[in-house]
């Protein structure tokens, strides 16, 4: 999976009724964004959206969604994607999804993870992952970086996408 980000503050929330098992299901969100130019993205949001620390988004907040590239995605205006992953923008921490490779190097080949004993790893479920994140679909949250190519960092925190 090669994941894309957007970032904007969220104009519109409404759910979508979708029909599943002969019924209808009202599990699914749009997420309307709209960006520092103006530009707006709806984003389908579902129940298996991983929310960065489960924070709940509301009108007005500003965030970043993350979405598969390769996905397909209807050729309409504004752009439709599947969230794969939202965070909240905040002062404290940037936010990256990607493939970290055997390096931990992320797959644009911009960010490369210097573990450390105070670094959290974490599963979705937000259960302690015991094994090795190398070769994995990772959420990294991140602080300062160095000024190098790629940009090096011990982050914060990670969460492993184990799908």
């Amino acid at each position: 999976m090669q994941f894309l980000s957007f970032t904007g503050i969220v104009m519109n929330i409404e759910q979508i009724e979708t029909g599943m098992h002969g019924g209808v299901s009202t599990c699914m969100q749009l997420f309307t964004v709209k960006g520092p130019q103006g530009e707006i993205v709806n984003f389908h949001v579902a129940g298996d959206t991983y929310f960065v620390h489960h924070e709940v988004i509301t009108k007005g907040d500003q965030i970043t969604a993350f979405y598969d590239a390769n996905a397909p995605a209807p050729l309409i205006y504004p752009p439709q994607y599947r969230a794969i992953v939202i965070a909240k923008v905040n002062p404290l921490y940037f936010v990256k999804v990607s493939y970290f490779n055997q390096n931990l190097l992320s797959e644009d080949g911009q960010l490369q993870l210097i573990l450390s004993r105070e670094t959290k790893v974490f599963m979705e479920n937000s259960q302690p992952f015991k094994g090795n994140p190398q070769n994995q679909n990772l959420i990294v949250l991140y602080g300062p970086t160095t000024r190098s190519i790629p940009a090096q960092t011990t982050p914060y925190e990670v969460i492993v996408l184990c799908q």
